[in-house]
């Protein structure tokens, strides 16, 4: 459960993130957040099916340092990319 958490937070951080530094891809504080969301959980739960470490510390409940830190990164990451690419198609036809 606390993986999620941590996938969805740094998913929103990512995607507010991204959002805010281009107005090429901002969607608004809602959408880059909504955005940011779906891409961190969707990011974050295939790094958890890929790192077999991060899998097995959250199965037995010994959630390190390390396996924080990867959920970090591939919530932010997976955020990030999404509301880029959300951004992206949406904006294509807006000058700015």
């Amino acid at each position: 459960m606390e993986q999620i958490l941590i996938d969805l937070i740094a998913g929103a951080a990512g995607g507010n993130a991204v959002g805010k530094t281009s107005p090429k891809f901002d969607l608004g504080t809602v959408g880059n957040t909504i955005a940011g969301l779906v891409g961190g959980g969707i990011l974050g739960q295939i790094v958890t099916m890929l790192m077999p470490a991060v899998a097995g510390a959250v199965q037995s409940g010994n959630f390190s340092i390390q396996a924080i830190i990867a959920q970090l990164v591939a919530g932010g990451a997976g955020g990030a990319i999404l509301t880029a690419i959300v951004g992206a198609v949406k904006n294509r036809n807006k000058t700015v």
